[in-house]
């Protein structure tokens, strides 16, 4: 696709290609109307470019009886259309070729089949189209204005010194049109009619008139298409114009700049109101408002921090720390505790286990194929469920993050971002449930020196047992009169009785000694876990509720550059 670079500023092709972009962003968010219009302009522009450039496509436009007719057959050279004086006589556009070789798909593409060499010499690569009227009683000439007047490329509206003022041409055409005066001409016909001091007169006050409408810088000039007065300096506009040829690209350039001015509109007053008006607002550094990658950045302060506590707590994470400690001390009395009497803590419920966590298996869970060598744990765990209390502050953290994350951004942006912060609120608390289980894993995992203190426990045991033995046959020897072996002490103690008492009571030690060490290790364990759970969240509550939130902002980062971009601000 050929198209015109400027010399500053982005090209003509960036900015189309940005309008789209804007387009497709803005699509589910502003309403349909802007956003249809918008990738109407992006095609449009896409096809005139790729239609003949060497033509300049100029359409002369005006209410009944201003003499577009006449202007056009004196342009032309000849009659080629019919003149009327107070009913409208064109009832479609026809048009006027200098040199047409090559303009046939052009006027193809415009739709005008009535088509007619000019006479006159001059104006190599000019189109002129006689428009009907576009205050006509017939509503078919009405919409066959309007759609050519989307479409051409150089607007000469024609006027005349009775209706010049026509509150339906400037409310209708002239103002919205604003801001396409590069590629716009006002013709104030008929100036004949008129004393000499009436012309200047006239031409003031259309001036004033075109200030108004925000087109000061219009060219007007006075013609009368009667007597030939002014022709000679119409034509050399036109003539300008045309050997230029980039009045097509102004036109398109006017008209993705309305576009990107009316989706900004559309936002919420980002775009200004009218065409070409406002300015769409800064964003923050970075995409997203600075919602960077990462939990919680570019939000207010404390807000992720708020949510994450508030799914900590519904999720159980106190209780499930407090089972680690405890936990971990019951198992640690189960595998190190003196033999004689570690057997009674079995019959108490491991608290880990009666939260179903830890576990190897469990029930309900969600098909999935797990990755080699890892663990799956997935599904409910026993914690007990939220308090009512509990939502109601996920529900409030979440609507935090909601209004602090849309802080600043126009409405329909501001309801898409939080309607991203809740929308995985439904398997929000499973995901951290799940995340629970799984990271409760290492929660159970056995220590070394429990597998070192238990055979040192079986082997003290072992001892007191072998002490206790060898009593019982010094008893029985005693008690059947036998005569007694010889008995090695230790000093002035036997050593069976060291090894009975000494092993008993070296039992209790490690046995206590043990327990002091695993409520240290519980502690230690339950602070790692804290940890390692509350990070867990911070994964879950990342990934279902701020990242979401973070390519909303992103979205609307890039919508906005888009915007900058169509509009061609630098």
């Amino acid at each position: 696709m050929k198209l015109l670079r400027r010399k500053e500023g982005p090209s003509l092709d960036t900015r189309v290609s940005a309008l789209l972009e804007a387009a497709t962003l803005g699509d589910g968010r502003l309403p349909e109307e802007a956003v249809t219009a918008a990738r109407a302009v992006a095609e449009r522009a896409g096809a005139r470019a790729g239609l003949s450039l060497d033509h300049t496509v100029a359409a002369l436009a005006g209410a009944t009886g201003s003499g577009k007719s006449s202007l056009y057959n004196a342009l032309a050279g000849q009659e080629l259309a019919a003149v009327g004086v107070t009913r409208p006589t064109t009832s479609t556009a026809q048009a006027a070729l200098w040199d047409g070789e090559g303009a046939g798909p052009l006027l193809d593409w415009l739709d005008v089949p009535h088509r007619h060499s000019a006479a006159d010499a001059d104006g190599s690569g000019l189109v002129l189209l006689d428009l009907p009227d576009h205050d006509s009683i017939r509503l078919s000439h009405r919409l066959e204005v309007d759609r050519l007047v989307e479409l051409v490329d150089l607007l000469v509206w024609v006027v005349d010194p009775q209706k010049y003022a026509d509150a339906a041409l400037h409310e209708r055409y002239l103002r919205p049109l604003a801001g396409h005066r590069d590629v716009m001409l006002v013709v104030l016909n008929q100036v004949d009619r008129l004393p000499p001091q009436a012309v200047e007169r006239c031409v003031g006050d259309l001036r004033r008139l075109l200030e108004g409408d925000g087109l000061a810088d219009v060219p007007v000039l006075a013609v009368s298409a009667r007597t030939g007065e002014g022709m000679a300096g119409l034509r050399e506009v036109l003539g300008k114009r045309v050997a230029a040829r980039a009045s097509w690209a102004a036109r398109l350039g006017a008209d993705v700049a309305a576009a990107a001015a009316h989706l900004g509109a559309a936002e919420g007053g980002s775009g200004g109101g009218g065409e070409g008006g406002g300015e769409v607002p800064a964003l923050e550094q970075g995409s997203g408002r600075g919602l960077e990658k990462g939990p919680g950045k570019g939000l207010g302060k404390g807000v992720d921090k708020g949510l994450r506590e508030a799914l900590a707590r519904a999720a159980g994470v106190p209780l499930v720390v407090e089972a680690v400690a405890k936990g971990h001390r019951h198992r640690a009395v189960v595998a190190t505790g003196w033999p004689v009497t570690r057997w009674l803590r079995r019959f108490r419920p491991d608290p880990l286990r009666r939260l179903r966590l830890g576990m190897t298996a469990v029930q309900n869970a969600r098909p999935q194929l797990p990755s080699p060598g890892d663990a799956e744990i997935v599904g409910r765990t026993s914690v007990p469920g939220a308090s009512a209390v509990q939502r109601a502050q996920v529900e409030t953290a979440l609507r935090d993050v909601g209004e602090s994350a849309a802080t600043g951004l126009p409405g329909p942006w501001a309801t898409a971002v939080r309607h991203a912060v809740r929308s995985h609120a439904t398997e929000l608390m499973d995901a951290v449930d799940r995340a629970i289980a799984t990271t409760s894993l290492d929660a159970t995992r056995r220590p070394r020196w429990w597998s070192a203190v238990n055979a040192l426990q079986w082997l003290v045991f072992a001892a007191m047992l072998a002490g206790a033995l060898w009593l019982g046959v010094l008893f029985g020897m005693d008690y059947l009169r036998l005569p007694q072996p010889p008995l090695p002490t230790a000093g002035p103690v036997p050593w069976p009785t060291v090894l009975l008492a000494g092993g008993a009571l070296a039992g209790v030690l490690v046995a206590l000694l043990s327990r002091l060490l695993a409520w240290l290790g519980g502690r230690r364990r339950a602070r790692r876990t804290g940890r390692a759970l509350r990070t867990a969240i911070a994964e879950v509550s990342d990934r279902l509720v701020l990242e979401p939130v973070r390519a909303e902002l992103d979205r609307h980062a890039r919508f906005t550059e888009a915007l900058r971009l169509a509009r061609a601000e630098v």
